[in-house]
Formats: structure tokens, sequence, C-alpha cells
């Protein structure tokens, strides 16, 4: 009897010892996280994986990786899911993609311009039934069409009671500037359906900086509200986050039920070495118990000649507190190294 007693307590101790280990890995990574992989987007899976999807330098394909830890990200394999066409639509700037699970399938929403013209960059899904993103056919289903024929990126998508929603950047043929913030009902996973709600747009002076810029929204629900993240100015080290805030019980087709912060919730912090910090996402450890920023920055300020040729945008990660009244408190970018 004693030694099935001293067996058991010896199995309790290694449980515990596990858990902990587990624990301590899930929120120990370094910083860059991945290397020279911008508007990164990582989300944890039922499978016990990490996903990371983001913008490669080159602009012309999409990539999956996969680990069971954030740090395990950046010795992981990528898998090129989908290249971008010779001539035609979805033929250059491929940016900023995301992967998302929806009604049984996997979908990958994403940016991209014409071969022939680069600039007419507009928002395109792909889907993939297999159980496995890394394996299976990824589908073309084409491009989500919205109020105009003009530029147009950085597509996300979440469910709230019951109803799937895409948030996405636009640019407006009849307001001055570049992009703003869009909201609308799903009908499909690849189209929108009602009225398209313009809920932010840059009208304050740190997001008019080079450009007057709302782009790569990001979703978070948390403490009876739901905060959009945003990125804004140019994609030098001016580049920041914003955020709006609504409550949980409001109408999100309601502009007005949108508050703005006044400041930028995060940006470039010089003491730290991190410039430009943006093109958000969010993640959680396992256990689902601690939220986790995700997020690119450069870790020098200047750059020669255009910001876009320049592949140093880093994916990163840092965890978010949250402030007495429930807001999410990102804190400063925090130095390259191992997460203190």
């Amino acid at each position: 009897m004693r030694v099935l007693f001293f067996s058991s307590l010896l199995l309790l101790v290694n449980a515990s010892a596990f858990a902990a280990d587990a624990k301590s890995d899930a929120l120990h990574w370094t910083n860059p996280l991945v290397e020279q992989r911008a508007d990164p987007q990582i989300d944890w899976q039922a499978d016990g994986n990490y996903y990371l999807t983001a913008t490669v330098p080159e602009y012309d394909r999409i990539e999956l990786r996969r680990a069971p830890t954030l740090d395990g990200l950046r010795s992981a394999e990528p898998k090129v899911v989908w290249r971008k066409h010779p001539t035609g639509i979805m033929g250059s700037h491929i940016w900023a993609p995301e992967l998302h699970r929806l009604n049984g399938k996997w979908y990958i929403y994403f940016a991209a311009g014409g071969a022939e013209k680069v600039w007419d960059i507009r928002i395109y899904v792909l889907e993939n039934a297999s159980a496995d993103p890394m394996q299976g056919e990824w589908v073309e289903k084409g491009e989500i069409k919205t109020k105009w024929e003009t530029f147009a990126l950085d597509a996300t998508t979440f469910a709230y009671k019951g109803v799937n929603y895409l948030v996405w950047g636009q640019k407006d043929p009849d307001i001055k500037g570049n992009t703003n913030l869009y909201i609308a009902k799903m009908d499909t996973p690849w189209s929108i359906t009602g009225e398209q709600v313009m809920i932010s747009k840059p009208d304050l002076s740190w997001e008019q900086i080079g450009y007057l810029v709302n782009e790569g929204p990001a979703v978070l629900i948390r403490n009876g509200r739901i905060f959009i993240t945003y990125s804004a100015s140019a994609t030098d080290f001016n580049y920041c986050m914003g955020m709006l805030t609504a409550n949980a019980d409001a109408d999100l087709l309601d502009a007005k039920s949108w508050a703005k912060s006044p400041r930028p919730v995060f940006a470039t912090w010089t003491v730290n070495g991190v410039y430009g910090p943006g093109h958000n996402s969010f993640t959680t450890t396992p256990d689902g118990k601690t939220d986790i920023l995700i997020y690119h920055a450069r870790s020098y300020r200047d750059i020669k000649g255009d910001p876009l040729n320049d592949p140093n945008r880093h994916a990163r990660a840092q965890i978010i507190h949250y402030h007495p009244d429930g807001t999410p408190d990102f804190g400063v970018p925090v130095p390259d190294g191992p997460l203190p």
C-alpha cells in the first residue's frame, strides 16, 4: 500500500511539473518571433498548434506554418499554399493573409493587385475543405464585392451573437485620403450582405503622417466590449495602432456605436529599439487565460527608399494586460530578445 501511495504521489508531482513546464513554454518566446514576416496573423487551433500566416517580402505567395508553441514558429517549415497569378487579377502585391475556420472549412482572406495593374488591390478568398489546412486543395472563391471597385485590403472576420462580420480597409472615392475602416454582415464566407458601414476614417493627426490611413483591423472581444485595433499612417516609424470600442449590447452596424481612442494605443518606442509597430492580430495561450498581441515592427528607424521595399518588418509578440476598467493595456513594444 505504501508503494502504491508513493507511486501515486510521484505521478501527481510529475503531472504538476509537466503542467508548469507547459505553462512556462506557452509564455516563453524570443522577439522577433519570425523575421521578415509582416502583417502577421497567429491563431491557436483545437489541434494543439499555433498557425502563422503573414506577408512575405516578395509579395508573391501565401504561406502557412504551425507549431505547438509560439517560439516554435520560428523554425517551423513554411508550407506554400498558393502563389500569385502570372497575369490578370491576383497577380501582384499579395498582402496580409488571414486564416479562419468557418462552417467546418478553412478560409484565407488576402489582398492582391493585378499583374498589369498592381495598385488595383482588392480582397480575395481561398477555401479548403480539408480538416488539416496544410493539406487538401485551396480553391479560389473570388473577390469579396464591396460598395466600390476601389483600393481595398486587410479583411478580417469575426462572429458575434450568431452573426459573422467582415471588417476591412477601403478607399471611398468621395472622401479625401487613402483608406477608411468598414464593417458589414457576411452571408457566406466569401461575400457580404446589406449596407457596409464606415466605422473610422483617419481624422486625427497621428493617422495622417505620410498617408491618411486606417487599415489592418483586428478584433478582440473581452470584458463586455468589442475592441477593434487598426493601424494608421505610413508604414515607416510613424506606423502605429489605434483602437475602436463598442459595448457588448451595441448595434455593431451603427457607426455611432464605435468610440475611437484619441491617441495611439501602441507606437514606436525608441528606448526599446522597436519602430513602426502595427498590423496586429490577437491570440491566446493554449489554456485561453492569457491574451497575446501579435504585430510587426522594425528594429531600426531610418529606411532607404519606399518602406514597402524594406523587407525587415518582423513578426513579434507580447502579453496583453488590462486596465482596471477592462480595456486592454498594450504597454510599449518590448525590446528584442527573450520575453522578460
